[in-house]
């Protein structure tokens, strides 16, 4: 939000007093800038930017989220809450706006596996699924159940993330060679067939003030040339048959990850005559976090959902002081071109800005886009007030209602 002295005050050049924000009166926050920051309305909705009950997070520690401990100002409050099972929610009579809620009470599940989620659903167990759906009963599920069948079309990119820190992935070279030989229509239109598009560039184009983003060239260039320099690339940085290049693409555990891991190891293999020998491993998800930011891997499975719909949720995501950049990419370049975005008070300045930062980013070669999400669900006939077309596909129980069935 760049607060003024915020930085400073990290950096603990200045003290917390003198952060950029006043509490006018009671019902009046104030917050000073250091620079235009076009999104600031739109981050006010991301849950960073939640008020939190000070004196409760004071008395109760980490342990004020606890159910009998927790107090929100939210539609709903926690009525139990179950670890890998289950919370459940009533409705809270002190919400401002408690007249417009409909739904008395709710319960969300933890269901990791997709296939699971279905079988529940069609049980009659589930009213709305997770935002995931198994690739291979997709066709059916349309088939069958046209109009329970939505495809939210996010502000998401899935890739494979590189360490650019570790040997050999430090070289250009490999990380150039990694993006040519991935065929991603095969993922998208064969593995996944949701509606996922393939993409060369991080940064969402359809994102507010994304309309400058090119993909790069090598993008519409057929895959037997983008193969051939593939192959040349590796040969280059001393790779063989006899001496492929191998490494691991770790992912969190998730049987579509799974899918979508085996078909880039196997097209990697292929494309690149066997110079490319992949192997896959999952860990759960804090340990697979855990060892993302420690550097502690090869290749790893990532994405990222747009906190606010404008170019920048993407574009700091690799500034090289971003806690986010577990790519451990770095280019002054890239930095600066981020910076000129706060310089300009237009859009199209800052478009330009954006773009420009996207197209260092692919020239370093620095990640693997893949393809931007959608998230397909199952949602039944009765469930009104969701509608699919939210670009973050932020879902508010308030907003639900159950009609007679």
């Amino acid at each position: 939000m760049q607060v003024v002295n915020a930085q400073d005050i990290i950096d603990g050049k200045k003290k917390p007093e003198e952060l950029g924000v006043e509490a006018k009166d009671d019902y009046t926050f104030v917050v000073y800038s250091s620079n235009p920051v076009p999104y600031a309305a739109g981050l006010t909705t991301h849950q960073s930017l939640l008020p939190a009950p000070q004196k409760i997070v004071e008395k109760f520690g980490d342990a004020w989220v606890k159910k009998e401990n927790i107090v929100s100002n939210g539609a709903y409050k926690l009525k139990n809450h179950v670890i890998n099972e289950k919370i459940e929610f009533e409705r809270n009579p002190l919400y401002w706006n408690d007249k417009e809620t409909v739904i008395n009470t709710a319960t969300f599940l933890a269901i990791e596996n997709p296939s699971t989620d279905v079988s529940r659903y069609r049980a009659g167990d589930l009213d709305i699924t997770h935002y995931t759906l198994p690739p291979e009963q997709f066709a059916k599920l349309k088939k069958e159940l046209p109009d329970q069948v939505f495809t939210a079309r996010v502000l998401s990119t899935y890739t494979y993330e590189i360490n650019n820190l570790k040997a050999p992935f430090n070289d250009k070279r490999v990380r150039q060679a990694l993006n040519y030989a991935l065929d991603r229509n095969v993922i998208t239109d064969k593995v996944l067939a949701q509606g996922q598009t393939p993409t060369y560039v991080f940064t969402p184009s359809y994102i507010a003030e994304g309309d400058q983003i090119q993909q790069p060239a090598y993008s519409q260039e057929p895959m037997a040339k983008r193969n051939e320099e593939a192959i040349k690339l590796l040969e280059e940085a001393g790779f063989s048959k006899a001496n492929p290049l191998k490494f691991t693409i770790l992912y969190n555990t998730n049987e579509n990850h799974k899918k979508v891991g085996i078909a880039a190891a196997s097209m990697w293999k292929a494309n690149t005559k066997g110079l490319i020998d992949v192997k896959l491993e999952n860990q759960e998800w804090k340990t697979y976090i855990d060892s993302r930011r420690a550097g502690h891997y090869d290749v790893a499975r990532a994405g990222w959902l747009a906190d606010y719909n404008q170019a920048t949720t993407f574009g700091n995501y690799f500034l090289s002081t971003s806690s986010n950049n577990t790519a451990k990419y770095a280019n002054a370049e890239y930095d600066k071109a981020m910076a000129e975005s706060y310089l300009v008070s237009d859009a199209k300045g800052r478009a330009q800005a954006y773009a420009k930062a996207e197209a260092i980013l692919a020239k370093d070669f620095a990640i693997v886009p893949v393809y931007n999400y959608v998230n397909p669900r199952l949602v039944k006939p009765y469930v009104k007030g969701y509608t699919g077309k939210d670009p973050q596909d932020h879902i508010f129980l308030r907003n639900l209602y159950i009609i007679k069935h």
